[in-house]
């Protein structure tokens, strides 16, 4: 009984924890999103768990909820701090948008040559009907308290006051990923171009601008930094049997909205 135990302490090396970040970033109660409430005990894990000598972040989103993103991306940083853990991110099919966010919250990014990175930037989408119901003859009645109260309301034309309003709100969250990219980036980062007007690029050229540090798998990379004989414990949200099998209604609207977001990026082959 002796000599497995021996030949255990032996052979043992170090060990990277592996927290896969796959799919959009949403607000809290929506089914199957990243959010900060189900990864806290994720990170907690992963990061204090037999001490690791490196975390790895497996990244494949295409973005959400900026202050999901900056939550998660805050707990990250926190828990490398207080644990003197070195974080890499590793992008799979893409980090953009908030997915990009939460790369930057590693110490090193590295991507695959067709890996999605950037689209640094805010969006808020919507439509308009008010010609609809004027052409079908249907009145809109609306009564509020407080004159903005019905900003946006897609059921009345479009006013500048309006857009106003939502550029108001739209450019500080920019601003703010602008700054969370440019502290964790710093000089890494490009100076020959804009890198915050939303536009994306692939592996090699998210290199160039120092969007990621270089071209590399995850295990292989682990490998080469950290020995042969290190091991690897991946670490995931805890999923639903409903969610699994994809059984209820919510499920299967919640999954067509983020292959529409991933659709966004052109990333498929």
């Amino acid at each position: 009984m002796k000599i497995p135990y021996l030949n255990r302490i032996l052979w043992r090396g170090p060990r990277v924890s592996v927290v896969r970040l796959h799919g959009a970033i949403g607000m809290v109660g929506r089914v199957g999103a990243l959010n900060d409430a189900a990864l806290a005990p994720v990170f907690e894990r992963a990061f204090r768990r037999g001490k690791p000598t490196a975390v790895a972040l497996s990244i494949n989103s295409p973005g959400g909820s900026p202050v999901q993103s900056s939550l998660i991306a805050a707990r990250v940083r926190r828990l490398a701090d207080e644990t003197g853990t070195p974080v890499h991110a590793f992008v799979e099919d893409m980090a953009a948008s908030g997915g990009y966010w939460l790369a930057c919250a590693g110490d090193r990014i590295w991507a695959d040559d067709s890996s999605v990175l950037g689209s640094i930037g805010v969006i808020s989408a919507g439509f308009g009907f008010h010609q609809l119901l004027e052409r079908w003859g249907i009145e809109r009645r609306v009564h509020t308290a407080g004159r903005s109260k019905s900003t946006l309301d897609p059921f009345r034309p479009e006013s500048s006051e309006d857009v106003e309003r939502l550029r108001n709100v739209l450019e500080p969250i920019h601003e703010a990923f602008k700054d969370h990219v440019r502290q964790r980036r710093g000089d890494r980062l490009t100076g020959d171009r804009d890198l915050f007007t939303g536009e994306f690029w692939a592996g090699q050229e998210a290199v160039r601008l120092g969007l990621a540090d270089g071209i590399a798998h995850l295990v292989p990379k682990m490998k080469a930094l950290y020995g042969d004989k290190t091991r690897f414990s991946v670490h995931s949200p805890r999923q639903s049997l409903f969610r699994r099998m994809g059984l209820s209604a919510q499920t299967l609207i919640d999954s067509a909205e983020e292959r529409a977001a991933f659709a966004r990026f052109g990333a498929n082959g």
